[in-house]
């Protein structure tokens, strides 16, 4: 962020002002730094997102109850959190930068983010750590060459006996089943692995199939800041006589959707729901996935009807009101509340005590992969219908046919629908059966006591 303050402040690291057409380009040195300050920001981004609504779900101790729902509770005002940030964003920054230029614009979010960094600092002494174990991709391939190796070596456990549950710094877990023979216990992990190792490794291929089934939903996010805005740059903006709402802007909609449901959600829905379901949620974090799912259908239904209604019953540019784009923007954003706070809580749920992280990492990496696949599908919409002069999406929207391409878009994602139900029914979670009923990883550290790992279909008692 002070790189693109300083690109955005000093006159040599950008072009001058385009007062007169054709604008002067930006040379390949100003480019260079534009470059390297994204960059910078996509790394840092990169590092922060996956790390902190699990750092901040870490704050409540699992082994009480009320803290326990305190967690879940956090998932959806984190949500609510970010969304206030993006109002800030796209109606005080968007309006600054237009009227104060881009170097008060990147400056004001700048002192924000060294201000965020002081205050989490402070809260150093007080946070409660979970004990780093390593990097969970190492241990993955390490259970991938060590089991390649035993296999071609011909390597079995003669008894069952050999693995029990201990408590010493062998395991990668707390309570972690690991051979205990002294002459086949190794420090080289890359030929003996532990077989918390290889639970871990399972579970995390087991939630990919959930994250696959999702991934599509991240398609119909992308809308919401291309054709979108797309749309409401070809319709009428006005606010009364003397205010025209900034294209940018227009997402605002979404954002105050998810300001006003996640509170309804949280304070009305979720009593009524716990009553009928007997859920302490209301719904599963499964569940609460497949409704976002569903309501993305109808959202992308209502777009292609809107496209429709605004190209054919208001050919005139600008004549059609932008608020008719506020139900699409509302159903979208419903759908988003619902699916990625339930993501939020299916991943870091699902996920072992040291792959938490890169569990909502991969969920995290569907915005990206989203945005890429929807420019892809929009290429090859763009070949098969005629390009961008006389396909369906030409550089003139009013002369494109926007709305098929919404059409597709919801009968993928009801057939993704269907998938995602076939997906999520066959998922078994990572629980664990004991005499008394039921617990999680972190608390299977009873020596002795009979243990199924009921998640696993070749699973054997411990």
């Amino acid at each position: 962020m002070v790189l693109l303050t300083v690109s955005g402040s000093l006159d040599s690291l950008r072009p001058p002002a385009c007062k007169e057409r054709p604008c002067v380009e930006a040379n390949g040195g100003q480019n260079a730094f534009l470059l390297c300050a994204l960059g910078l920001i996509a790394l840092g981004t990169g590092g922060i997102k996956p790390c902190v609504s699990s750092f901040g779900a870490d704050q409540y101790d699992e082994a009480d109850e009320k803290e326990a729902i305190q967690k879940y509770v956090f998932f959806n005002w984190f949500f609510f959190a970010i969304n206030m940030g993006a109002i800030f964003g796209i109606t005080v920054l968007v309006y600054i930068q237009e009227q104060k230029g881009w170097s008060v614009g990147f400056g004001i979010p700048t002192a924000f983010t060294i201000c965020s960094i002081i205050i989490v600092a402070a809260g150093f002494p007080y946070y409660r750590y979970q004990k780093p174990i390593g990097s969970p991709l190492t241990r993955f391939v390490q259970v991938i060459v060590s089991s390649v190796r035993n296999h071609l070596e011909g390597v079995e456990v003669e008894h069952e006996d050999d693995l029990y549950e201990v408590t010493t710094k062998e395991s990668d877990i707390f309570g972690a089943p690991v051979i205990t023979d002294p002459e086949t216990v190794r420090k080289d992990r890359w030929r003996l692995c532990t077989l918390t190792q290889v639970e871990e490794l399972k579970s995390f291929i087991r939630i990919l199939p959930i994250w696959a089934s999702t991934l599509d939903l991240a398609i119909s996010f992308a809308q919401l800041s291309t054709f979108f805005l797309s749309q409401a740059a070809v319709m009428d903006r006005n606010l009364g006589s003397n205010f025209t709402i900034p294209t940018g802007c227009v997402p605002i909609f979404s954002a105050i959707n998810a300001l006003i449901l996640v509170p309804i959600y949280e304070k009305v829905i979720v009593p009524i729901l716990r009553k009928l379901t007997g859920q302490t949620r209301g719904l599963t974090s499964l569940q609460r996935m497949g409704v976002g799912l569903f309501v993305s259908i109808l959202a992308l239904a209502l777009s292609a009807l809107v496209e429709r209604m605004r190209r054919q019953d208001h050919p005139k540019p600008f004549s059609m009101s932008v608020f008719w784009l506020f139900p699409q923007f509302f159903l979208m954003d419903s759908a988003e509340v619902f699916t990625y706070v339930g993501q939020l809580e299916f991943f870091y749920n699902e996920a072992t005590d040291g792959t938490r992280s890169i569990s909502t990492a991969i969920f995290l990496s569907e915005i990206g992969l989203g945005s890429c696949l929807s420019n892809a599908l929009v290429k090859i919409i763009e070949r098969a219908t005629g390009g961008q002069e006389e396909g369906w999406l030409r550089n003139d929207l009013n002369m494109s046919k926007l709305d098929y391409f919404y059409w597709i878009l919801a009968g993928i994602n009801g057939l993704n629908f269907f998938v995602y139900f076939w997906v999520a029914w066959r998922y078994k979670g990572r629980r664990f059966t004991i005499l008394s009923g039921h617990c999680s990883i972190r608390e299977k550290i009873f020596h002795g006591m009979r243990i199924s790992l009921e998640n696993f279909k070749d699973s054997k008692s411990i």
